[in-house]
């Protein structure tokens, strides 16, 4: 049985550390598509020294650009949602 493997999380690169996720802004649209149902409750979330936060809806991973994470491989990094300490 193989090990299952560790995705890179979707990934936004932001120049503000302060931003708001809904889980549908980046969803393909178009007319009479909504994607918003497809989202959920709009959040916002704040990136600290680390450089980075993830959404706790959807996973999708803020990275300040020019930030301690800017360029990392985000599979390593531990999950950090917004206010909390990373658990490694």
């Amino acid at each position: 049985m193989s090990k299952p493997s560790y995705t890179t999380p979707e990934t936004v690169l932001t120049d503000k550390t302060r931003v708001s996720c809904d889980g549908a802004s980046a969803i393909r649209g178009g007319e009479g598509y909504r994607p918003s149902a497809l989202g959920h409750p709009r959040v916002w979330l704040e990136i600290d020294e680390h450089g980075y936060v993830d959404c706790g809806y959807c996973d999708r991973r803020f990275v300040l650009r020019g930030g301690p994470a800017d360029g990392a491989d985000q599979s390593t990094l531990p999950d950090i949602a917004s206010g909390a300490s990373p658990q490694v």
